[in-house]
């Protein structure tokens, strides 16, 4: 029996975890905030010294991007100081870790895809703090995946699929980013390309994996309306197009968000769907068949 220990319980990565097809012989134990809680960092060491997994995941994070301008000791001890103890421990008991981590270590100004070898330049608090978890994961585990990615969403928790969806109920004009390009990431895919990565005992490093086929946050809201009206949801009758300088928010978006996910095919043989493909099954789960 090949015990997967996942960091965090409630999130929508650690909720599709929960929910993925996992090999025959596989006990999957669940770590909420409640035992193992990346602010105390000491409780990572306790708990992973005692369990003894196999294969470590983490799945929690300090993700309110803007929140953390004006909170940064708190980001950086979830971000940075939770992950480095919790490598440290994993490497104690010869487990590997596999570390999810976002695009925002990137500043945005590249003009095509970034590559897992682009510098790193992070442009807020959120991101400069999960460029030092990297960092520190890096150096306290040599059997380590860190997976960055992008623009998550999935039927649970908070996110823009379902944001979209209840403003667009509520308004009859939405007006939404269109100067900003990434990749739309469905948390079950993430799910699955860990699944596949806590199988291996190969390839440790830094990968990225999104969504295939980069859009706009405009793009990505009129997709979801799309898909909502073929399934009988109200929808607004306007999305306008509107430049990152019309919706100012505390912390700074990198304008390109794009991932060459290239490396974890060659290496892992993971190759992401398309987005539209994935928000199908997501707004499958939320509104339920189209008509």
């Amino acid at each position: 029996m090949k015990t997967v220990l996942v960091v965090g319980e409630t999130g929508q990565l650690a909720r599709e975890l929960a929910r993925a097809a996992w090999a025959p012989g596989v006990e999957l134990t669940f770590a909420g905030r409640d035992i193992i809680d990346l602010a105390r960092p000491e409780t990572a060491t306790a708990v992973v010294a005692a369990m003894k997994p196999g294969v470590v995941v983490n799945a929690a994070a300090y993700t309110a991007v803007d929140k953390a301008e004006s909170d940064a000791d708190q980001a950086f001890l979830v971000n940075r100081d939770g992950p480095a103890a919790l490598a440290r421990a994993a490497a104690t008991v010869g487990a590997p870790l596999i570390h999810v981590s976002t695009d925002y270590v990137f500043d945005g100004t590249k003009d095509g895809a970034y590559t897992e070898d682009d510098p790193v330049a992070p442009v807020s608090v959120y991101g400069r703090s999960k460029e030092a978890g990297e960092r520190a994961v890096r150096e306290a585990a040599e059997r380590h995946v860190i997976l960055r990615t992008a623009w998550v969403y999935s039927p649970f928790g908070s996110n823009f699929v379902k944001t979209m969806l209840r403003l667009g109920a509520e308004r009859e004009e939405l007006r939404v980013v269109a100067d900003q390009r990434g990749c739309p990431t469905a948390a079950a895919d993430i799910a699955a390309a860990i699944v596949r990565l806590a199988g291996a005992d190969h390839g440790w490093g830094t990968y990225h994996y999104s969504g295939a086929g980069p859009t706009t946050w405009h793009g990505f809201a009129e997709a979801i309306f799309a898909g909502a009206v073929a399934r009988g949801a109200k929808v607004p009758a306007r999305v306008t197009a509107i430049g990152t300088a019309d919706y100012p928010t505390p912390a700074v978006r990198p304008a390109n968000s794009v991932l060459d996910c290239s490396r974890i095919d060659r290496v892992h043989g993971i190759v992401a769907r398309n987005w539209r493909e994935a928000l199908e099954d997501c707004l499958d789960a939320l509104i339920g068949p189209r008509t």
